[in-house]
């Protein structure tokens, strides 16, 4: 059965940043160009109140070892938090896609970017 590629999302995030939507229109591009995708604010708003930074940290660097890319959201560079996901990322070796101008070309970028069988 061929592997299906795991794709995490990153972006700017809190500072009223609307997260939540805009992670989750991430995802259903991602989704439907074929590849799975693994939205960290989904995870995060699933766990309990009072977690430090560096428990988020940890679980991060959990679910991007276990993604083949990292999909960076428009303005992820003015966020301390992306950069360092980002930094992981290409520290292990991971394909780095990044958001396009615009949805459809978003869409179009990850599915030219798609690898089957891997």
């Amino acid at each position: 059965m061929p592997h299906t590629r795991k794709v995490y999302i990153s972006g700017l995030a809190g500072c009223g940043y609307n997260q939540p939507e805009t992670f989750a229109a991430a995802e259903q591009d991602i989704l439907r160009s074929g590849l799975a995708a693994v939205n960290p604010a989904k995870v995060n708003a699933q766990l309990p109140e009072g977690m430090c930074r560096e428990e988020y940290m940890g679980l991060s660097a959990c679910l991007l070892d276990m993604c083949d890319a990292i999909y960076m959201l428009h303005g992820w560079e003015q966020s301390p938090w992306a950069n360092w996901e980002l930094g992981y990322a290409m520290a292990k070796g991971k394909d780095v896609l990044k958001e396009e101008g615009s949805r459809k070309e978003t869409s179009a970028c990850l599915a030219r970017d798609r690898v089957e069988g891997c």
